[in-house]
């Protein structure tokens, strides 16, 4: 990430320094996190339409005082704190001047040491813009003081100031804002929205929704244009929906991935994506799962579709939290994912593909979490985050999930011998050269897990590694002979 810090020394040093929180000081919104914090309790919850009800100014108030922010955690802009604090030494006065609650400001200066003064909201009043303006005006008196801010909502207090400073604003922005004062400073800390939207999107991961093609490969109808276009059409909307329930989990984990020596550069954990543009394009994703969804003319699609996005928030929120309860319900979504496509292409899941995924799938979710324990130990920590497992489970979770993955090997070498193999195949035996594959394949899963090479995500992981493309394609080998 480039940093850019341009500054001319020609406004007087005595004035006041006044400085914006919200995406000034900490590359988020700490009205938005409060927010999120608040939708994890249900009492809170109950209590959210009563509160914003009696107006934004009281909202934000009961938020700040019913949530616990970790502000140690908050993503702050540490170009413009290494100038404050240099002004700080120099004798410059700072005013910590913000639309947050008065409760969330002292707390983030109870943790920097650097204001002399903090002027912000309370139950009564809402200092946003104009609002702002005023109170600084009648604190210091027109032209009175410098303000550092950061979006169109300051252009008012500007307005007022002596001198103005800029952090992360557009070129638009900067433009009016230097046609109101004379611009001091230009702070630019964060990249474009483009590459951390995409991240947050996380299209490595659709990978995982290629499942849906499964039931047609596995029937041998890989020629069927009309099936694979419903495919398709699933591959879409799951695509979509997937990257909705990212969102929502990246939304709710801020804290535990700030704490994440790799997590924490995730865009909105980082502060590179503020949580109100997640929070924007999260319906928008939503939708458009939804509209592709619709295109199959199926309902069990649809309804697939819902229970996966259903049980992916239910995830994210809460069933992450509970040992086991958390990696069977990662093998499920990937199982739904295939379970869609059979249902949308009209080759419906036999028994034996659904053994084959049950068992493969526990297997990997397995892999994942061993992997993050792993990182865990390794960093002489014992329990991480928002986990319901500790450093201690690493063992017999290892037992579990290499366990499963030789039950999915062989599920496939029992299916080879069932009467519905010879029925589908004109040389079923042809598919005894997959066992073998499918074992390898997960062995050497197991092998980059124990020696610290697995990432988070082992279809992510397999997804980059020539050996399991390899895999792959001698199983196609051997499954269209087996057709053949």
């Amino acid at each position: 990430m480039n940093t850019q810090h341009e500054e001319r020394d020609t406004v007087p040093k005595q004035l006041p320094m006044c400085i914006d929180l919200d995406g000034t000081l900490v590359r988020t919104d700490t009205l938005v996190e409060t927010f999120i914090m608040a939708l994890k309790e249900f009492t809170t919850i109950l209590r959210l339409p009563l509160w914003l009800w009696q107006g934004k100014a009281v909202f934000k108030e009961k938020l700040a005082l019913h949530t616990k922010v970790d502000f140690k955690l908050l993503p702050y802009n540490r170009t413009l704190l290494e100038y404050l604090q240099h002004q700080k030494s120099s004798g410059r006065y700072l005013v910590l001047a913000t639309a947050a609650n008065w409760k969330i400001a002292q707390e983030v200066n109870r943790h920097l040491n650097l204001f002399d003064e903090i002027i912000a909201s309370d139950s009564s009043r809402n200092l946003r813009g104009p609002q702002k303006a005023k109170a600084l005006v009648d604190r210091f008196g027109d032209r009175g003081f410098c303000y550092i801010g950061n979006d169109r909502h300051d252009l008012a207090v500007w307005q007022c100031a002596s001198s103005g400073s800029l952090v992360n604003v557009s070129d638009r922005v900067a433009k009016k804002a230097a046609n109101l004062t004379e611009i001091e400073n230009r702070f630019t800390e964060r990249a474009g929205r483009g590459i951390p939207l995409l991240k947050l999107i996380r299209p490595l991961q659709w990978s995982k929704n290629l499942l849906v093609f499964v039931p047609i490969i596995t029937s041998g109808a890989i020629y069927d244009s009309h099936a694979i276009l419903r495919a398709f059409l699933m591959f879409i909307a799951f695509c979509c929906i997937a990257s909705a329930t990212y969102i929502i989990n990246d939304l709710y984990d801020l804290d535990a991935d700030r704490q994440h020596p790799d997590k924490r550069r995730r865009p909105l954990a980082s502060g590179d994506l503020s949580p109100s543009v997640a929070l924007a394009i999260l319906p928008v994703l939503i939708l458009a799962g939804v509209s592709f969804a619709r295109l199959v003319p199926t309902t069990s699609t649809f309804l697939l579709l819902v229970s996966y996005a259903l049980l992916s928030t239910a995830y994210s929120i809460k069933l992450k939290q509970f040992p086991l309860v958390d990696v069977f319900t990662l093998a499920a979504l990937y199982t739904i994912r295939v379970f869609a496509g059979g249902e949308a292409t009209g080759y419906h899941v036999s028994f034996w593909l659904l053994a084959f995924s049950g068992f493969i799938f526990l297997a990997l979710a397995i892999v994942k979490r061993t992997s993050e324990l792993d990182g865990l130990a390794k960093r002489g920590k014992q329990n991480a985050a928002r986990r319901g497992y500790t450093t201690a489970d690493l063992r017999v979770l290892s037992v579990f999930g290499v366990s499963s993955s030789f039950i999915s090997s062989l599920v496939v070498a029992l299916y080879i011998n069932d009467r519905t193999a010879k029925e589908s195949y004109a040389h079923p035996q042809m598919l005894w050269f997959m066992v073998p594959l499918i074992l390898l394949w997960q062995c050497r899963l197991w092998l980059s897990t124990s020696r610290g090479y697995m990432t988070d995500d082992p279809i992510v992981y397999a997804a980059k590694d020539w050996v399991s493309w390899f895999i792959v394609f001698m199983s196609g080998i051997f499954l269209l002979a087996a057709r053949m």
